[in-house]
């Protein structure tokens, strides 16, 4: 490829709504350009990578065994409401009609697609079955933002696992952790499999891939000493045992004007510390009033509540259906004596006497609560999220909180989506089974964005050799020299013929405009043709990464190059695949 003849938009600046450092760089080297909010179009060089990204993927699925598909991204709303889903996706489904009137879909995921096809399958012996593909998704999100990490619009490799029982699901579903794991280092990216939320997906289990990133959206708590890592999401710690003064032989009324808060009561004469107070917050689950109590230094987590009621939806209630529940506002809410209503309880509260709680009459509390005695409870389930310095719960290390881009996702699914769409297959005794499905997903531009936000410096990306638009670039000092001129294109043909991924900036431009591209664009190498260099038999060798230039033979330097770049294309760490 010849600079001159590529279509490279390059900026100077980035647009000024553009934050993270990847969304910046994908626009100022000239890989991508918003069509409008959460919907981009990659421009050739982006397209490359992208391209390579998916390369990279697909060789690891078809390593394993997978089988590759191809689906359609628009669906018919008779599949989405077969499995149950097409009230519970809401609005980040996108919606619409054929001239028919018929509903249909863009695709958000292809759990029911996969499935669908499914039905094919008749018999044990035909399992297991890994099946994938590289497509389009459609979500409406409500702020896309961040470039290719929160988009509307993005390409998903999705994998389906399809087994006959749970213990052939664990080995389909290690095998894709062991995939990833290595999909991710051939990427580059430093990606950490973490516990995680199964979500509106379901299921009895996940594992996230987290790439540490201030440009992320998740918080993973991790622990330095012993590896564990969860999103916060799932994460749990290890809380110091608490001792309580025993309580009086039944809960105390107390008058608390004004006091509408955690920390008011705690300042209030005659209140109780946070840690002795009992936090009742009042949720819709699936239009369902329930309440939920966590400590009062504590912050409820509402994906493991909605986890463990397996709620489709969940919102706190308003102050309106708080009062028509409790017959209270908010500030003023507690758990002790309701009946009728669904009381879910954090762990760290169970045990606990002399408490403080609402007492469901505005401006009065309750203390001396015995929560097995007074409260209730329905279950006992952990709801409060980790903060970090908790110890941590294998090894008692203070856990850190970090911020991480989800870069892929495993899920052990279950058998929901397979009865739904009436799989069944005979098993060995000649009895129906229905097939137990695990998910699999990485999102490319995803991946992209996140290659660039642990790749770039102040000048531009520093792409991975594996996934670099193009793997050297070679630039001609000088277009009048007629020398300089026939060495670059001698040293193009050669590369090109050595089957190494090169341009020949062949612009009529000056030389620091040609590094300043070629460092944007982040391609790993540079070989810079100059008349001084030529007359001596010598060229330069820069390196991106390392901004290290060498001076190397001209004779030699097509080895040199060659040799350094077929060792990168397999990162240190990374099993070599072919196919």
């Amino acid at each position: 490829m010849r600079w001159s003849n590529m279509f490279v938009p390059t900026l100077r600046d980035a647009p000024g709504d553009a934050e993270a450092p990847s969304h910046k760089l994908l626009l100022r080297g000239g890989f991508a350009r918003q069509l409008h909010s959460g919907h981009y179009s990659m421009l050739p060089l982006g397209w490359r990578v992208h391209q390579k990204i998916s390369e990279i993927i697909r060789l690891h699925m078809d390593a394993m065994g997978a089988q590759e598909f191809h689906l359609p991204a628009m669906h018919p709303a008779r599949i989405w409401k077969q499995s149950g889903r097409w009230d519970v996706m809401g609005d980040e489904m996108f919606r619409l009609q054929d001239r028919k009137g018929s509903d249909l879909a863009l695709g958000m995921t292809h759990e029911e697609v996969f499935a669908t096809h499914g039905v094919e399958i008749s018999s044990y012996k035909d399992l297991p079955q890994q099946w994938y593909q590289i497509q389009l998704k459609f979500r409406d999100e409500p702020r896309p933002k961040s470039g290719l990490l929160r988009v509307r619009e993005f390409y998903m490799k999705d994998a389906y696992s399809f087994d006959i029982d749970e213990a052939g699901l664990d080995k389909s579903f290690d095998a894709y952790h062991d995939a990833y794991v290595q999909i991710f280092k051939h990427l580059s990216l430093p990606a950490v499999p973490v516990e995680a939320s199964s979500g509106a997906m379901g299921g009895s289990g996940s594992n996230e891939f987290m790439v540490p990133s201030d440009a992320g959206e998740d918080d993973v708590v991790m622990c330095a000493d012993c590896g564990y890592a969860a999103n916060v999401e799932r994460a749990t710690s290890a809380l110091a045992e608490v001792s309580d003064d025993a309580p009086p032989a039944a809960p105390e009324i107390f008058d608390t004007p004004d006091v509408r808060t955690i920390k008011a009561l705690a300042e209030f004469d005659g209140g109780a510390a946070a840690d002795r107070q009992i936090k009742t917050m009042v949720m819709v689950a699936d239009d369902e009033v329930v309440l939920a109590l966590v400590r009062g230094d504590h912050g409820l987590n509402e994906q493991k509540l909605s986890d463990g009621l397996r709620s489709a939806t969940l919102r706190p209630a308003s102050a309106d259906e708080a009062q028509k529940a409790l017959g209270a506002l908010p500030g003023s809410l507690g758990a002790v004596g309701v009946d009728g209503i669904r009381i879910v309880a954090d762990l760290a509260l169970q045990g606990r006497t002399n408490m403080t709680t609402g007492a469901n009459i505005d401006d009065k509390h309750y203390r001396g609560v015995d929560l097995a005695r007074d409260v209730a409870v329905t279950e006992w389930l952990d709801l409060r999220t980790v903060t970090a310095g908790e110890p941590c719960v294998t090894c008692g290390t203070a856990l850190e909180i970090i911020r991480c881009i989800e870069a892929g996702h495993i899920f052990k699914l279950g058998r929901k989506y397979a009865a739904a769409m009436g799989m069944s297959v005979l098993d060995e005794n000649g009895d129906k089974r229905v097939p137990i499905m695990g998910s699999y997903g990485i999102g490319v531009g995803r991946a992209m964005a996140a290659i660039i936000e642990t790749h770039h410096d102040d000048n531009g990306v520093i792409w991975p050799v594996a996934v670099a638009p193009f793997e050297v670039s070679v630039i001609l000092v000088s277009l009048r020299d007629d020398d300089t001129v026939a060495a670059g294109e001698d040293l193009y043909t050669q590369l090109r013929q050595r089957g190494i991924d090169v341009v020949l900036d062949d612009r009529d431009a000056r030389a620091g405009v040609k590094f300043a591209d070629t460092e944007l664009t982040g391609i790993p190498w540079r070989i810079t043709v100059g008349p001084k260099g030529v007359a001596a038999g010598m060229v330069e060798l820069t390196s991106r990464a390392t901004g290290e230039t060498v001076e190397v033979a001209l004779a030699d330097v097509v080895d040199q190059v060659a040799a350094t770049i077929e060792a990168a294309r397999i990162p240190d760490g990374a099993d070599p695949i072919y196919r």
